[in-house]
């Protein structure tokens, strides 16, 4: 076993810690503060029975169970979700800038959701989670188009090819629900307030629901991970040693659908998650999938706990929309890897032309 693989192993099994301490920290802290150790007491009692301790007010316990520790484990999960989506799409269109919302997967879950608010449909069975669950259905239907009309133009899938038919489906849909919001003005309040992302009043009803898709998209995700080793290295290699790259490529991007499809419509549209985490997991681990999508999971639903943490308390008791502080990480983030990308370019372009010159500079921002 190599010295990275062991250090690997290590930080994956002290991940594990890092999760609990995030979700205790995101569920103790809020407009009214409760101590780390009332929160574990809480959480032993509902989990495992473990008695109270003495001074813990039956108001405390219903902040922390019915409140805060569901909203936390929503944002876990869609964080993870997001950043999971965010490894696969990178990985497999070869592209650092990429992500599943560049796919049109957000804009068609958006559109589903606005018809919903709009029309105010509700399926009786369904209820309340009606809206969540016909966003993820349209996100999984606009991946099924996307990949439609790409074989359409291109049998062979092309990455170029995937990513032109989903901003033009991206675009398309954006301008449909600006359509339907103006026509319906009393509703665009309701639909500015979705698409801006927010863990407001998710219980456990929310929780429940998001639970299925993500295990099956993580675990589906999980039977893929020596193919997307492989593509790494471009499609012709892989189809060299037996790799149907394009049955692939559906099928990742179908669980892609499954998990940002379901995160979006649990929490409206939050953006850069997908893209910050797993570049950070891929500097940290390098580029082996059987870490970087677990690993992204963490990271990914770690830094979402926090950024729902900030959200809800650095203006309390009012709240800031979870997207917009994403936005604001995500925005300098995505300037530094387009510019540092553009460097790198830049140097191999050099260093082709003029072989014997050492532009060190440059060669130091590719190597980071």
């Amino acid at each position: 076993m190599s010295i990275k693989t062991y250090k690997n192993k290590i930080l994956l099994i002290l991940s594990i810690p890092l999760v609990l301490l995030a979700i205790c920290i995101g569920t103790s802290l809020g407009s009214s503060n409760i101590s780390i150790l009332d929160t574990f007491s809480i959480l032993a009692n509902k989990f495992f029975s473990v008695p109270l301790l003495d001074g813990i007010e039956p108001k405390q316990v219903s902040i922390i169970w019915n409140l805060r520790l569901p909203r936390v484990l929503l944002a876990f999960m869609v964080g993870g979700s997001l950043a999971a989506s965010g490894a696969i799409v990178q990985s497999v269109l070869k592209n650092q800038l990429a992500s599943p919302y560049t796919l049109g997967l957000s804009s068609g879950a958006s559109l589903g959701v606005g018809i919903i608010i709009v029309t105010g449909a509700s399926i009786p069975f369904l209820g309340r989670l009606t809206m969540p669950i016909v966003g993820f259905l349209c996100s999984l239907i606009t991946m099924i188009i996307v990949l439609k009309f790409a074989e359409k133009v291109d049998r062979g899938l092309s990455n170029t090819t995937i990513i032109l038919v989903g901003m033009v489906l991206s675009l398309f849909f954006s301008a449909t629900l600006t359509t339907i919001s103006a026509l319906a003005s009393d509703k665009m309040e309701s639909i500015t307030m979705w698409s801006m992302g927010s863990f407001s009043m998710r219980g456990w009803s929310y929780v429940k629901a998001g639970i299925p898709f993500f295990i099956i998209g993580i675990l589906g995700v999980s039977f893929y991970f020596k193919e997307m080793d492989v593509l790494t290295f471009g499609e012709e290699a892989a189809k060299t040693i037996g790799v149907d790259t394009n049955k692939v490529k559906r099928r990742l991007f179908l669980f892609v659908a499954i998990l940002t499809g379901s995160a979006v419509a649990l929490s409206g549209t939050i953006g850069f998650i997908d893209l910050i985490a797993p570049h950070v997991v891929r500097k940290i681990f390098g580029s082996k999938h059987a870490y970087v999508i677990p690993m992204s999971v963490v990271f990914g639903g770690c830094m979402m706990i926090m950024t729902d943490l900030v959200s809800r308390t650095i203006v309390a008791p009012s709240e800031l929309p979870v997207g917009a502080i994403t936005a604001l990480i995500g925005g300098p983030f995505f300037a530094y890897i387009y510019f540092k990308k553009s460097n790198c370019k830049r140097y191999k372009q050099n260093k082709k032309n003029i072989g014997l010159y050492n532009f060190s500079t440059l060669s130091y921002v590719c190597s980071k």
